[in-house]
Parts: structure tokens; sequence; C-alpha cells
């Protein structure tokens, strides 16, 4: 057996040794100041490390032609957009329900959604869903034994929805009515109640605030006066912050004229700062 007295490595290791020594410092040091910058700025210091996937051009078309919000992005938002996408359809497991087949259409415009509503998220995977189960309409849920549109089931890691409820609500943006927007915004809530990245810290913030914001006398009034929200949001916090990001996407400018305060809230929790809003 060869043994090699370590002073012998050390003037090759040390180098090595101090470039890791450095690195390590300098992430720190970089860690530090993206936490500073979320808490100061109210979003990411940077959404991506790298943006390499692409659509298929018959994919593309399908954006294109069937969901408004991509046309409404800059060409570097779109392909931040299409990386996305193609990420959530290869890591999802996709399953069709009741003799259902889930078409590349399916797929691909269940991704838009939820990539819609995480676009201004570093963290835009939704690592609590593994699953997506697609019935062709409403389906009975056993978690509380009734017939639903749609449910995400944290224990199954499964998003579960209707289809056909589904495509009303992504083709009809002007209702405030948005299935997909729906359930994705429960699995996002909670995400942040589980985790500690600096997402989930600044979507528990704002959600707070949000929630300080209806106890003021002037926001009560002004509910009671407008009956702005539908009566649905007011079944539990949870509820609200689902139905409030329906609204925040499909009627954008009527939110903000009605409760400017609870817009601003709902932009930096999303920190949705594309497309006009």
């Amino acid at each position: 057996m060869l043994f090699i007295q370590p002073e012998e490595n050390a003037p090759w290791l040390a180098p090595y040794a101090y470039t890791i020594v450095l690195l390590g410092f300098a992430f720190f040091l970089f860690r530090v100041f993206e936490n500073w910058y979320a808490s100061r700025y109210d979003r990411p210091l940077y959404r991506h490390y790298f943006v390499y996937k692409r659509l298929s051009d018959k994919h593309l078309s399908i954006l294109r032609n069937e969901f408004s919000f991509y046309e409404l992005l800059s060409k570097k938002e779109q392909r931040q957009f299409q990386h996305r996408v193609a990420v959530f359809v290869a890591d999802k497991k996709f399953i069709g329900r009741d003799e259902l087949v889930v078409t590349d259409r399916m797929k691909l415009l269940i991704a838009a959604v939820g990539c819609m509503l995480s676009f201004g998220r570093k963290n835009f995977d939704y690592g609590l869903i593994e699953h997506i189960l697609v019935y062709p309409g409403e389906f009975y849920s056993n978690l509380n034994e009734a017939m639903h549109k749609g449910e995400f089931n944290p224990r199954g890691k499964a998003l579960v929805l209707s289809w056909e409820d589904f495509e009303k609500g992504y083709q009809i943006t002007n209702d405030n009515r948005n299935l997909g927007i729906h359930e994705f915004m429960h699995a996002m809530q909670l995400e942040a109640r589980k985790s500690r990245d600096l997402d989930s810290t600044r979507f528990a913030k704002q959600f707070q605030n949000i929630l300080k914001r209806l106890t003021h006398q002037e926001v009560k009034d002004k509910l009671d006066e407008t009956r702005y929200f539908r009566a649905y949001a007011f079944t539990n916090q949870y509820e609200f912050m689902a139905v409030l990001s329906e609204y925040f996407i499909e009627s954008p400018k009527d939110f903000k004229t009605h409760f400017p305060q609870l817009y601003v809230h709902t932009q930096k929790l999303l920190n949705f700062r594309y497309a006009g809003y």
C-alpha cells in the first residue's frame, strides 16, 4: 500500500480549499442580501436561474390562441412563461377520470393557469401538487361527501378539477370566476404555511395585511355597500383569498378602484407586476 503523507498533498489542496471557503462565504453574503432585498421591497431579487425550455410550435399556438394572458407579456416574459409551463407539464402527473382522456391541450392550459398565478414567484412549481386529476364535469368528493367542481387534496398531493368548469373559468375572463385560479391559490396558501422560503414569507406577510385591512370599519362598510365580492368569499379566510385572487386576475381595474389597499396587498403577495397589473 502506498501511503502519502498529508503534508505532501497540502500545497495542492490549499488553493481548492480557499476557493471553496470563499465561495461558501460569498453564497452566505448573497443569501443575506437576497433576504434583505425581499423584505425591503416585497419581491424576490430574481425569479430564474436559467430559462431554457421551449414549447413546440403546436403547443405555443395553443397559448397564443386560447390564453390571452400570454399575449400581454413582453418577449422576455413570454420566454420565461414558456419555460415554466414546460417544466410544470413535465413534473406533474395528469390523470383522467370517468374515462376522460387528458390531451396535451388540457395539460398545457391547466399548467398555464397555475403558472400565471405563480408568475411573480421564484418558487413556481407548486411542490405540494404531484397529481392533477381531471373529471369531465362535477365529481363526488370523498373529502366532504359532496359534489365538487374542484378541490385541492394536500394529503394526496392532488389537484382535482372539473374540465367543463375549468375551461369556462379561463375562457370567460370578465366574470371573476376562475376554477383553476381558485384551486391553485388554495395550494399556494398551504405551501405558504408549511414552507419558509422567500415567496412563502412574503405571502404570509401580505395575507395578514389583507386580513387586518378587512377589520377596518370603512372596508367593512364598503363591502356591505357594494357587495363587490361574491358571497362565497366570506365562507372563511382561505376562501376569501381564493376568491380575491380570481377578482385580482380577471378584473384588476375594477378591483383597484373599489379596494385600492386590498389590491396593493394582493399584488405584493403575488409579486404580480406584469401585463399592466
